[in-house]
Protein backbone atom coordinates (compact mmCIF):
# COMPACT_ATOMS: atom_id res chain seq x y z
CA UNK A 1 0.00 0.00 0.00
CA UNK A 2 1.49 3.35 -1.00
CA UNK A 3 1.86 6.30 1.37
CA UNK A 4 -0.88 8.27 -0.36
CA UNK A 5 -3.40 5.51 0.35
CA UNK A 6 -2.25 5.34 3.98
CA UNK A 7 -2.68 9.11 4.36
CA UNK A 8 -6.23 8.88 3.00
CA UNK A 9 -7.16 6.79 6.05
CA UNK A 10 -5.88 9.33 8.58
CA UNK A 11 -8.98 11.57 8.92
CA UNK A 12 -11.22 8.64 9.82
CA UNK A 13 -8.68 7.28 12.30
CA UNK A 14 -8.23 10.64 14.00
CA UNK A 15 -11.99 11.13 14.21
CA UNK A 16 -12.39 7.65 15.72
CA UNK A 17 -10.00 8.53 18.55
CA UNK A 18 -11.79 11.80 19.22
CA UNK A 19 -15.13 9.99 19.30
CA UNK A 20 -13.64 7.68 21.96
CA UNK A 21 -12.86 10.71 24.10
CA UNK A 22 -9.33 11.64 23.08
CA UNK A 23 -8.48 15.33 22.89
CA UNK A 24 -7.64 16.47 19.36
CA UNK A 25 -4.03 17.51 19.97
CA UNK A 26 -2.92 14.27 21.68
CA UNK A 27 -4.96 12.14 19.30
CA UNK A 28 -3.24 13.79 16.34
CA UNK A 29 0.18 13.03 17.82
CA UNK A 30 -0.85 9.41 18.39
CA UNK A 31 -2.08 9.01 14.83
CA UNK A 32 1.17 10.39 13.48
CA UNK A 33 3.10 7.78 15.45
CA UNK A 34 0.86 5.06 14.08
CA UNK A 35 1.34 6.41 10.58
CA UNK A 36 5.12 6.14 10.93
CA UNK A 37 4.80 2.54 12.13
CA UNK A 38 2.48 1.72 9.23
CA UNK A 39 4.95 3.05 6.67
CA UNK A 40 7.69 0.98 8.31
CA UNK A 41 5.83 -2.32 8.74
CA UNK A 42 3.07 -2.58 6.14
CA UNK A 43 5.28 -3.23 3.09
CA UNK A 44 6.41 -6.53 4.65
CA UNK A 45 3.17 -7.41 6.47
CA UNK A 46 0.10 -5.49 5.30
CA UNK A 47 -2.92 -5.77 7.62
CA UNK A 48 -6.26 -7.19 6.47
CA UNK A 49 -8.04 -4.05 7.70
CA UNK A 50 -5.66 -1.07 7.41
CA UNK A 51 -8.02 1.44 9.03
CA UNK A 52 -8.78 -0.89 11.93
CA UNK A 53 -5.06 -1.47 12.43
CA UNK A 54 -4.38 2.25 12.52
CA UNK A 55 -7.19 2.88 15.00
CA UNK A 56 -5.93 0.15 17.32
CA UNK A 57 -2.29 1.26 17.20
CA UNK A 58 -3.22 4.93 17.49
CA UNK A 59 -5.41 4.28 20.53
CA UNK A 60 -2.61 2.36 22.23
CA UNK A 61 -0.24 5.21 21.48
CA UNK A 62 -2.77 7.69 22.86
CA UNK A 63 -2.99 5.72 26.09
CA UNK A 64 0.79 5.67 26.36
CA UNK A 65 0.86 9.43 25.92
CA UNK A 66 -1.89 10.29 28.38
CA UNK A 67 -2.32 7.64 31.09
CA UNK A 68 -0.15 7.74 34.20
CA UNK A 69 -2.26 5.21 36.04
CA UNK A 70 -0.66 1.93 34.96
CA UNK A 71 -3.47 -0.24 36.18
CA UNK A 72 -6.05 1.81 34.32
CA UNK A 73 -3.92 1.79 31.20
CA UNK A 74 -3.47 -1.99 31.35
CA UNK A 75 -7.22 -2.44 31.77
CA UNK A 76 -7.95 -0.26 28.75
CA UNK A 77 -5.28 -2.00 26.71
CA UNK A 78 -6.90 -5.35 27.51
CA UNK A 79 -10.19 -3.95 26.30
CA UNK A 80 -8.53 -2.86 23.07
CA UNK A 81 -6.91 -6.28 22.62
CA UNK A 82 -10.29 -7.96 23.07
CA UNK A 83 -11.90 -5.67 20.53
CA UNK A 84 -11.62 -7.09 16.98
CA UNK A 85 -9.40 -4.93 14.82
CA UNK A 86 -11.88 -4.62 11.97
CA UNK A 87 -13.73 -3.89 9.96
CA UNK A 88 -13.48 -0.27 11.03
CA UNK A 89 -16.43 2.08 10.86
CA UNK A 90 -16.95 3.39 7.35
CA UNK A 91 -18.19 6.82 8.44
CA UNK A 92 -16.23 9.55 6.69
CA UNK A 93 -15.22 12.22 9.20
CA UNK A 94 -12.91 14.05 6.83
CA UNK A 95 -15.28 16.99 6.46
CA UNK A 96 -15.47 17.56 10.22
CA UNK A 97 -11.70 17.65 10.39
CA UNK A 98 -11.55 20.16 7.57
CA UNK A 99 -13.73 22.53 9.55
CA UNK A 100 -11.75 22.00 12.73
CA UNK A 101 -8.39 22.59 11.01
CA UNK A 102 -9.75 25.73 9.34
CA UNK A 103 -10.94 27.16 12.66
CA UNK A 104 -11.39 30.94 12.34
CA UNK A 105 -9.10 31.60 15.31
CA UNK A 106 -6.13 30.12 13.42
CA UNK A 107 -3.85 32.15 11.20
CA UNK A 108 -3.81 31.06 7.53
CA UNK A 109 -0.35 29.51 7.85
CA UNK A 110 -1.34 27.59 10.98
CA UNK A 111 -4.58 26.38 9.38
CA UNK A 112 -2.69 25.13 6.34
CA UNK A 113 -0.11 23.30 8.44
CA UNK A 114 -2.75 21.67 10.65
CA UNK A 115 -4.80 20.62 7.63
CA UNK A 116 -1.78 18.97 6.04
CA UNK A 117 -1.07 17.11 9.28
CA UNK A 118 -4.57 16.04 10.33
CA UNK A 119 -6.35 15.67 6.99
CA UNK A 120 -3.39 15.16 4.69
CA UNK A 121 -1.54 12.82 7.01
CA UNK A 122 1.85 14.42 6.32
CA UNK A 123 4.61 14.41 8.89
CA UNK A 124 6.01 17.59 10.36
CA UNK A 125 9.24 17.01 8.47
CA UNK A 126 7.42 16.63 5.14
CA UNK A 127 5.46 19.84 5.69
CA UNK A 128 8.60 21.70 6.72
CA UNK A 129 10.44 20.51 3.60
CA UNK A 130 7.54 21.58 1.39
CA UNK A 131 7.56 25.05 2.95
CA UNK A 132 11.36 25.27 3.01
CA UNK A 133 11.48 26.02 6.74
CA UNK A 134 13.29 24.20 9.58
CA UNK A 135 11.41 21.26 11.05
CA UNK A 136 11.54 22.91 14.49
CA UNK A 137 9.82 26.00 13.11
CA UNK A 138 7.01 23.95 11.56
CA UNK A 139 6.68 21.89 14.76
CA UNK A 140 6.13 25.08 16.77
CA UNK A 141 3.58 26.32 14.24
CA UNK A 142 1.62 23.07 14.43
CA UNK A 143 1.81 22.96 18.23
CA UNK A 144 0.41 26.47 18.49
CA UNK A 145 -2.38 25.54 16.11
CA UNK A 146 -3.31 22.47 18.14
CA UNK A 147 -3.31 24.47 21.36
CA UNK A 148 -5.69 26.93 19.72
CA UNK A 149 -8.23 24.27 18.75
CA UNK A 150 -7.87 22.21 21.92
CA UNK A 151 -11.31 21.62 23.33
CA UNK A 152 -13.15 22.58 20.15
CA UNK A 153 -15.82 19.99 19.39
CA UNK A 154 -15.71 18.20 16.06
CA UNK A 155 -19.38 18.97 15.48
CA UNK A 156 -18.91 22.72 15.86
CA UNK A 157 -20.21 24.46 12.74
CA UNK A 158 -17.46 25.62 10.44
CA UNK A 159 -17.30 27.97 7.50
CA UNK A 160 -16.88 26.31 4.13
CA UNK A 161 -15.33 29.51 2.79
CA UNK A 162 -12.46 29.18 5.28
CA UNK A 163 -11.90 25.53 4.36
CA UNK A 164 -11.73 26.41 0.66
CA UNK A 165 -9.33 29.25 1.37
CA UNK A 166 -7.01 26.89 3.23
CA UNK A 167 -6.97 24.45 0.31
CA UNK A 168 -6.37 27.34 -2.09
CA UNK A 169 -3.33 28.36 -0.04
CA UNK A 170 -2.03 24.78 -0.03
CA UNK A 171 -2.31 24.58 -3.83
CA UNK A 172 -0.58 27.89 -4.37
CA UNK A 173 2.46 26.71 -2.43
CA UNK A 174 3.23 24.49 -5.43
CA UNK A 175 5.77 21.81 -4.71
CA UNK A 176 9.22 21.22 -3.29
CA UNK A 177 10.98 18.48 -1.39
CA UNK A 178 9.31 15.07 -1.50
CA UNK A 179 5.76 16.36 -1.14
CA UNK A 180 3.95 17.92 -4.06
CA UNK A 181 1.57 20.34 -2.36
CA UNK A 182 -0.33 21.09 -5.56
CA UNK A 183 -1.10 17.40 -6.04
CA UNK A 184 -1.90 17.10 -2.33
CA UNK A 185 -4.38 19.99 -2.58
CA UNK A 186 -6.09 18.24 -5.49
CA UNK A 187 -6.35 15.02 -3.49
CA UNK A 188 -7.89 16.85 -0.53
CA UNK A 189 -10.21 18.85 -2.80
CA UNK A 190 -11.46 15.60 -4.31
CA UNK A 191 -12.33 14.37 -0.81
CA UNK A 192 -14.20 17.56 -0.06
CA UNK A 193 -15.97 17.46 -3.43
CA UNK A 194 -17.18 13.93 -2.68
CA UNK A 195 -18.61 15.06 0.66
CA UNK A 196 -20.04 18.51 -0.12
CA UNK A 197 -22.20 19.24 -3.15
CA UNK A 198 -21.62 22.96 -3.23
CA UNK A 199 -20.83 24.81 -6.48
CA UNK A 200 -17.79 26.56 -5.00
CA UNK A 201 -16.26 23.25 -3.91
CA UNK A 202 -16.64 22.04 -7.49
CA UNK A 203 -15.27 25.35 -8.74
CA UNK A 204 -12.17 25.02 -6.58
CA UNK A 205 -11.47 21.46 -7.72
CA UNK A 206 -11.99 22.48 -11.35
CA UNK A 207 -9.61 25.42 -10.88
CA UNK A 208 -6.93 23.13 -9.43
CA UNK A 209 -7.28 20.62 -12.27
CA UNK A 210 -7.20 23.24 -15.02
CA UNK A 211 -4.11 24.94 -13.59
CA UNK A 212 -2.30 21.71 -12.78
CA UNK A 213 -2.91 20.41 -16.30
CA UNK A 214 -0.49 23.05 -17.62
CA UNK A 215 2.29 22.18 -15.20
CA UNK A 216 4.36 19.95 -17.56
CA UNK A 217 4.81 22.93 -19.89
CA UNK A 218 5.55 25.62 -17.31
CA UNK A 219 9.32 25.23 -16.98
CA UNK A 220 12.39 24.32 -19.00
CA UNK A 221 14.54 21.38 -17.94
CA UNK A 222 16.84 23.79 -16.09
CA UNK A 223 13.92 25.26 -14.11
CA UNK A 224 13.45 28.46 -16.13
CA UNK A 225 9.85 29.68 -16.33
CA UNK A 226 7.96 29.50 -19.62
CA UNK A 227 5.24 32.17 -20.02
CA UNK A 228 1.76 30.92 -20.87
CA UNK A 229 1.94 32.29 -24.42
CA UNK A 230 5.16 30.37 -25.10
CA UNK A 231 4.20 27.02 -23.59
CA UNK A 232 4.04 23.85 -25.68
CA UNK A 233 0.33 23.12 -25.42
CA UNK A 234 0.87 19.55 -26.57
CA UNK A 235 2.33 18.95 -23.12
CA UNK A 236 -0.84 20.03 -21.33
CA UNK A 237 -2.79 17.22 -19.64
CA UNK A 238 -5.91 17.06 -21.79
CA UNK A 239 -7.53 14.43 -19.58
CA UNK A 240 -7.21 16.73 -16.58
CA UNK A 241 -8.54 19.68 -18.58
CA UNK A 242 -11.55 17.66 -19.73
CA UNK A 243 -12.33 16.59 -16.16
CA UNK A 244 -12.00 20.15 -14.89
CA UNK A 245 -14.32 21.52 -17.59
CA UNK A 246 -17.01 18.93 -16.85
CA UNK A 247 -16.87 19.69 -13.11
CA UNK A 248 -16.97 23.44 -13.79
CA UNK A 249 -19.92 23.19 -16.17
CA UNK A 250 -21.94 21.26 -13.61
CA UNK A 251 -21.16 23.93 -11.00
CA UNK A 252 -22.05 26.86 -13.27
CA UNK A 253 -25.33 25.17 -14.20
CA UNK A 254 -26.49 25.63 -10.59
CA UNK A 255 -26.41 29.41 -11.09
CA UNK A 256 -24.69 30.24 -7.78
CA UNK A 257 -21.53 31.86 -9.02
CA UNK A 258 -18.57 32.24 -6.68
CA UNK A 259 -14.98 33.39 -6.95
CA UNK A 260 -13.48 29.94 -7.53
CA UNK A 261 -15.94 29.17 -10.32
CA UNK A 262 -15.06 32.50 -11.97
CA UNK A 263 -11.33 31.77 -11.70
CA UNK A 264 -11.89 28.28 -13.10
CA UNK A 265 -13.84 29.74 -16.03
CA UNK A 266 -10.86 31.97 -16.86
CA UNK A 267 -8.51 28.97 -16.65
CA UNK A 268 -10.86 26.97 -18.89
CA UNK A 269 -10.77 29.67 -21.58
CA UNK A 270 -6.98 29.55 -21.57
CA UNK A 271 -7.06 25.75 -21.76
CA UNK A 272 -9.56 25.80 -24.62
CA UNK A 273 -7.33 27.89 -26.91
CA UNK A 274 -5.25 25.74 -29.27
CA UNK A 275 -2.72 28.57 -29.58
CA UNK A 276 -2.05 31.73 -27.60
CA UNK A 277 -3.34 33.80 -30.52
CA UNK A 278 -6.72 32.04 -30.34
CA UNK A 279 -7.30 32.95 -26.68
CA UNK A 280 -10.72 34.56 -26.19
CA UNK A 281 -9.52 37.61 -24.26
CA UNK A 282 -12.87 39.38 -24.53
CA UNK A 283 -14.58 36.59 -22.57
CA UNK A 284 -11.69 36.49 -20.12
CA UNK A 285 -12.15 40.20 -19.38
CA UNK A 286 -15.86 39.56 -18.83
CA UNK A 287 -15.07 36.83 -16.33
CA UNK A 288 -12.59 39.11 -14.57
CA UNK A 289 -15.41 41.65 -14.32
CA UNK A 290 -17.48 38.97 -12.56
CA UNK A 291 -14.56 38.13 -10.28
CA UNK A 292 -14.01 41.78 -9.35
CA UNK A 293 -17.73 42.14 -8.58
CA UNK A 294 -17.58 39.07 -6.35
CA UNK A 295 -14.37 39.86 -4.47
CA UNK A 296 -13.28 43.43 -5.15
CA UNK A 297 -9.80 41.92 -5.06
CA UNK A 298 -6.91 44.21 -6.09
CA UNK A 299 -5.14 41.16 -7.55
CA UNK A 300 -8.19 40.38 -9.68
CA UNK A 301 -8.16 44.00 -10.89
CA UNK A 302 -4.47 43.69 -11.72
CA UNK A 303 -5.02 40.52 -13.76
CA UNK A 304 -8.01 42.15 -15.43
CA UNK A 305 -5.81 45.07 -16.53
CA UNK A 306 -3.42 42.65 -18.24
CA UNK A 307 -6.36 40.90 -19.91
CA UNK A 308 -7.67 44.28 -21.10
CA UNK A 309 -4.23 44.88 -22.58
CA UNK A 310 -4.64 41.69 -24.59
CA UNK A 311 -8.22 42.32 -25.70
CA UNK A 312 -8.21 46.11 -26.29
CA UNK A 313 -4.52 46.84 -26.76
CA UNK A 314 -1.60 47.55 -24.39
CA UNK A 315 -2.45 51.25 -23.97
CA UNK A 316 -5.89 50.32 -22.66
CA UNK A 317 -4.24 47.83 -20.31
CA UNK A 318 -1.83 50.46 -19.02
CA UNK A 319 -4.73 52.84 -18.43
CA UNK A 320 -6.51 50.19 -16.36
CA UNK A 321 -3.29 49.44 -14.50
CA UNK A 322 -2.76 53.14 -13.68
CA UNK A 323 -5.90 53.04 -11.52
CA UNK A 324 -4.31 50.49 -9.16
CA UNK A 325 -1.80 50.68 -6.31
CA UNK A 326 1.78 50.27 -7.65
CA UNK A 327 2.65 48.41 -4.44
CA UNK A 328 0.55 45.42 -5.52
CA UNK A 329 2.51 42.19 -6.08
CA UNK A 330 3.49 41.81 -9.76
CA UNK A 331 2.30 45.33 -10.60
CA UNK A 332 5.72 46.29 -11.96
CA UNK A 333 6.08 43.06 -13.93
CA UNK A 334 2.64 43.61 -15.47
CA UNK A 335 3.55 47.19 -16.37
CA UNK A 336 6.78 45.98 -17.97
CA UNK A 337 4.90 43.45 -20.07
CA UNK A 338 2.32 45.97 -21.26
CA UNK A 339 5.01 48.55 -22.10
CA UNK A 340 6.86 45.88 -24.08
CA UNK A 341 3.64 45.08 -25.96
CA UNK A 342 3.22 48.80 -26.67
CA UNK A 343 6.73 49.06 -28.10
CA UNK A 344 8.18 51.10 -25.21
CA UNK A 345 11.33 48.99 -25.13
CA UNK A 346 13.49 51.23 -22.93
CA UNK A 347 10.77 51.69 -20.29
CA UNK A 348 9.90 48.00 -20.40
CA UNK A 349 13.53 46.99 -19.82
CA UNK A 350 13.80 49.37 -16.87
CA UNK A 351 10.62 47.99 -15.34
CA UNK A 352 11.69 44.38 -15.84
CA UNK A 353 14.88 45.11 -13.87
CA UNK A 354 12.80 46.69 -11.10
CA UNK A 355 10.34 43.78 -11.11
CA UNK A 356 13.18 41.26 -10.90
CA UNK A 357 14.43 42.94 -7.73
CA UNK A 358 10.93 42.61 -6.25
CA UNK A 359 10.38 38.96 -7.26
CA UNK A 360 9.52 36.57 -4.44
CA UNK A 361 11.28 33.51 -5.88
CA UNK A 362 14.42 32.76 -7.87
CA UNK A 363 12.66 31.31 -10.92
CA UNK A 364 10.56 34.43 -11.42
CA UNK A 365 13.54 36.71 -10.75
CA UNK A 366 15.61 34.84 -13.34
CA UNK A 367 12.81 35.06 -15.93
CA UNK A 368 12.35 38.82 -15.44
CA UNK A 369 16.10 39.42 -15.58
CA UNK A 370 16.32 37.55 -18.87
CA UNK A 371 13.46 39.63 -20.29
CA UNK A 372 15.27 42.83 -19.29
CA UNK A 373 18.51 41.59 -20.89
CA UNK A 374 16.73 40.66 -24.11
CA UNK A 375 15.18 44.14 -24.37
CA UNK A 376 18.47 45.86 -23.56
CA UNK A 377 20.01 44.11 -26.57
CA UNK A 378 17.27 45.61 -28.74
CA UNK A 379 17.83 49.12 -27.40
CA UNK A 380 19.87 51.36 -29.79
Amino acid sequence: MDQTRIRELIPGVLAALVHRGADFATAEDAVQEALIRAIQTWPAKPPADPKGWLITVSWRQFLDLTRSDIARRDRELREVDQRPPGPAASEDDTLRLYFLCAHPSLSPSAAVALTLRAVGGLTTRQIAQAYLVPESTMAQRISRAKRTVRGVRLDRPGELRTVLRVLYLVFNEGYSGDIDLAAEAIRLARQLFAAVREPEVAGLLALFLLHHARRPARTHADGRLIPLADQDRNLWRRDMIAEGVVILQSALARDRLGEYQAQAAIAALHADARTAAETDWVQIVEWYDELVNLTDSPIARLNRAVAVGESDGPRAGLAALAELDPALPRYTASAAYLHERAGDITEAARLYVEAAAQASNLAERHHLTLRAAALHRRTP
